[in-house]
């Protein structure tokens, strides 16, 4: 379950530490074990939502790498950065955000291979039930939720726009909270724990479509202009012929074939295109700008 808070007790810090130590020892285990190709994602949806939506692609990436493909959820962003960085995964769907810490805090030693094409120009909604709020300006003195801390569509680059608009969200807001995830930013909303929140386009869209939220109630009114953000990346020491048959894969994915349209569709994508470091330095600099990189 995603918790609605603000930070966190020292209970919870505990919680998610053991959790997270459970995660690495199990890791440990797969990572001497040959013919694995060890995947995860940032958890920016409940776990139950990102098992379903990678299943056919884990399968499809098994037929075409000769591997027995593992997908290993982990408890938060910085365990996916963690799991990566230190070898214990291979394969990992960062967002923009996160696989700027992952590039920094390995030195470089990670690769984005691909993204999606709507990653080329992905944007953020931001979502409210109140009458009064139409504008950036209308948060002030107002409750705002993002979604992790560590998330790009879901709290850095909304925050850069906000700051961008003179509009500091800790100084003139009332109170800013994070979700965890996108879906949860939108629950918090449409249940009257916050006047607004913050999230990715792709979630939003998904959560009207399947008639999840009603946007009679629940309403955008602001989007931001578009950046580049989510990819799927690996370590820089995989083996070349390895990073080829994953880059080939995802690329060959068309949605004129019922298995690519299946894949595609869960993924939220028209299609991948290859991606590469130099374009997520406008998040890096946006990141050191609001000073949540460290």
């Amino acid at each position: 379950m995603t918790h609605f808070s603000a930070p966190r007790t020292l209970k919870s810090m505990l919680a998610a530490s053991l959790a997270a130590t459970a995660l690495l020892a199990s890791s440990a285990i797969a990572q001497v074990t040959p013919g694995v190709l060890r995947v995860s994602a940032i958890p920016d949806e409940a776990p139950t939502e990102l098992q379903r939506k990678f299943k056919p692609l884990g399968d499809y990436l098994a037929k075409a790498t000769g591997l027995k493909v593992e997908f290993t959820p982990v408890t938060d962003y910085p365990a996916a950065v963690e799991g990566l960085v230190n070898k214990r995964l291979d394969l990992v769907w960062f967002g923009g955000f996160t696989f700027v810490q992952a590039n920094v805090r390995s030195k470089g030693q990670v690769t984005p291979l691909v993204q999606r094409q709507e990653d080329t120009a992905f944007r953020s909604v931001f979502v409210t039930t109140k009458a009064d709020i139409n504008k950036l300006d209308d948060l002030k003195g107002k409750t705002l939720s993002f979604g992790s801390e560590s998330s790009t569509s879901g709290h850095l680059m909304p925050r850069s726009y906000l700051l961008a608009a003179k509009i500091d969200p800790d100084a003139d807001l009332k109170r800013v909270a994070y979700s965890g995830a996108h879906d949860a930013t939108v629950a918090a909303v449409a249940g009257g724990k916050v006047d607004a929140g913050a999230l990715n386009i792709s979630v939003w869209e998904k959560l009207v479509a399947e008639k999840k939220v009603d946007p009679a109630a629940v309403r955008v009114f602001y989007t931001t202009p578009g950046y580049f953000d989510y990819n799927w990346t690996v370590r820089a020491d995989m083996p070349a012929p390895m990073k080829k048959k994953l880059t080939d894969a995802f690329l060959a994915l068309d949605k004129s074939t019922p298995e690519g349209k299946e894949i595609l569709d869960l993924q939220k994508a028209s299609k991948f295109v290859p991606t590469k470091p130099e374009n997520y330095s406008a998040i890096e600099a946006a990141a050191r700008s609001a000073k949540l990189l460290k």
